[in-house]
């Protein structure tokens, strides 16, 4: 879609997609109307996150690219914090359809002009020209094009790339489903709502410390599969305070988790920029992102009936620990 309509034009049916289902929600009095709704609002943010971002700062960016990107998809993290009380707010205030109303007409708009003022430019049309460019590594150009079509699914490094983050990324979605009521049994419900408040800043922390510390050219795969055991090392830390009742070491574990888990949505496109040619990047981020959002759409539900079948949110944490050791292993397989 991108090729087709260009990045400008798909971050504008994006816009739309996105206030529609705003609207379905908030509208909704039947269960059919709030799928309709994620219907339109999934594809909204479908249109507008990982693979639109990268393509918005491609152009751009080359040497700085990952801090670029760290610093971009930082924004989803701060929008979280900001829209969540917003929201809050607005639906105790004026109720629930008027608030959507206005969430949905506010962004539209926001959107929607930052679209045509902004993304419709090009270093070409503003007459500039794109930063130098760091020496890549040899894993990078020197690589032959991906093949066309189906193919690409036999080349290993693409599909150790995809089951890699496919995985972690279920971990990391479905064990922040549940990981409030695994933490207010040990914090409290107020403790624990500040604990998921600290996780996110510690994200954007996170976030942005990898994409300065490491240049263009970097081994990104090697960090990410270092990332991933990290977070598996959090995890298990809040598994043990969980099992223990121990505070102090949950929020360490917390700490460790929350700093590792902005990197898992940033860290695939800076992996495509090292490791594909130019031509094949938008390709690669394109299909990674499709299959991690299909395959971590199922993480909420399947880590729930996980729990019901233990009869333990204990098992919640063990599995999230496995899956994330898998996906460290598996990304150290070019």
């Amino acid at each position: 879609m991108l090729a087709t309509l260009g990045l400008m034009r798909l971050v504008l049916l994006g816009a739309v997609l996105t206030a529609l289902g705003m609207l379905g929600w908030s509208a909704a009095s039947t269960p059919w109307h709030i799928f309709a709704a994620a219907c339109f609002s999934g594809a909204g943010w479908a249109l507008t996150s990982g693979a639109s971002i990268n393509a918005m700062i491609t152009p751009w960016f080359e040497a700085r690219r990952p801090a670029a990107l760290a610093m971009a998809f930082n924004g989803a993290s701060v929008g979280g914090v900001i829209f969540a009380p917003l929201w809050a707010l607005l639906i105790t205030q004026l109720g629930f359809p008027l608030a959507g109303a206005i969430i949905a007409a506010a962004s539209l708009g926001v959107v929607s002009a930052l679209a045509v003022l902004v993304l419709r430019h090009t270093p070409q049309s503003l007459g500039q020209t794109i930063e130098h460019a760091a020496p890549r590594t040899a894993i990078g150009p020197d690589h032959a094009p991906l093949p066309p079509g189906r193919a690409i699914w036999r080349e290993r490094r693409f599909t150790c790339l995809t089951i890699g983050f496919s995985l972690g990324s279920t971990a990391l979605v479905g064990l922040l489903a549940h990981l409030y009521s695994l933490l207010s049994p040990t914090l409290g419900a107020f403790g624990a709502g500040l604990t998921m408040s600290l996780i996110t800043i510690c994200a954007v922390v996170g976030r942005s410390m990898l994409g300065w510390i490491l240049p263009a050219g970097s081994d990104f795969r090697r960090a990410a599969a270092i990332n991933f055991l990290i977070k598996m090392v959090g995890t298990s830390t809040i598994l043990i305070a969980l099992l223990w009742g121990a505070p102090v070491l949950m929020l360490a574990g917390c700490v460790i988790f929350g700093l590792c888990l902005g990197n898992t949505l940033s860290l695939p496109p800076m992996i495509a920029q090292a490791e594909f040619t130019r031509a094949d990047v938008g390709r690669v981020v394109a299909l990674v992102t499709a299959v991690n959002q299909a395959v971590y759409a199922l993480g909420p539900a399947s880590f729930g009936l996980i729990r019901d079948l233990a009869g333990s949110g204990a098992a919640v944490l063990a599995t999230a620990a496995l899956l994330q050791l898998a996906s460290g292993l598996i990304l150290l397989r070019r």
